[in-house]
């Protein structure tokens, strides 16, 4: 479990973290602190592997609170105010996230999480690949989707469906957005409509790739990169 530690003077923030933190799994609460004196009581007799950091707050700021550390968790800073990324970046920070948080952008902070404290994969196996995942809202309902059960995805206009192993999701978003979401060495982009799960093309011409006897279009500004990466792999 990554034992978690939040530290923010504002209730509803330190609220809605605590609502984020509890949807998903591997993640625990040890404290959550109003003052960053309080926090570092905490830390004191607590060990903690990732704090969620605001930096507006009363006695002792945020940054200056980190920077007295001798060693610090790792740190995800949380703030109202886009002026502080620098600063919050020059600390080597894991992410730095603008308030109001959605949770879709909570997600890929923790996501970064790991993979800062995971040893890097030049080739990720399939076995690791099925641990990764996001999640999408529909209905007011966060689905988690499994990047190694995905099998393309396609633009519906404002929408977008995800067609894996199992099931086909309809979800409010564009294909920009979700592409974001997936790692690269997983998934490419085919055709302005179309994302494929590289490891699911079971086969490809020169315009276009098969899926499960589905075949998905090669777009032209696509096609240079597609080819290129299909034929070496």
């Amino acid at each position: 479990m990554v034992r978690c530690l939040l530290v923010d003077d504002e209730s509803p923030a330190i609220d809605l973290l605590k609502n984020h933190i509890t949807m998903l799994n591997g993640l625990e609460i040890i404290a959550s602190c109003y003052s960053a004196v309080e926090a570092f009581e905490v830390i004191k007799r607590e060990k903690i592997d990732l704090l969620f950091l605001d930096i507006e707050m009363p006695v002792l700021m945020g940054l200056d609170f980190l920077k007295s550390l001798k060693n610090p968790p790792k740190v995800i800073i949380t703030t109202a105010y886009r002026e502080y990324a620098l600063d919050g970046y020059d600390l080597d920070i894991v992410d730095y996230l603008l308030k109001p948080i959605s949770f879709d952008r909570f997600v890929k902070s923790i996501d970064r999480y790991y993979e800062r404290i995971q040893p890097p994969q030049t080739t990720p196996t399939k076995e690791a690949s099925s641990n990764k995942f996001f999640y999408v809202n529909i209905n007011k309902k966060h689905i988690k989707i499994v990047y190694n059960d995905i099998l393309y995805i396609e633009s519906l206009k404002d929408y977008v469906r995800i067609h894996t192993v199992n099931q086909r999701l309809v979800v409010k978003s564009n294909i920009g957005k979700i592409e974001d979401q997936l790692p690269s060495t997983l998934f490419l982009r085919t055709h302005r409509s179309y994302i494929v799960a590289i490891d699911k093309i079971t086969a490809f011409t020169q315009k276009d790739v098969e899926i499960r006897d589905i075949e998905i279009p090669i777009g032209s500004s696509h096609s240079t990169k597609v080819i290129s990466l299909l034929s070496n792999t």
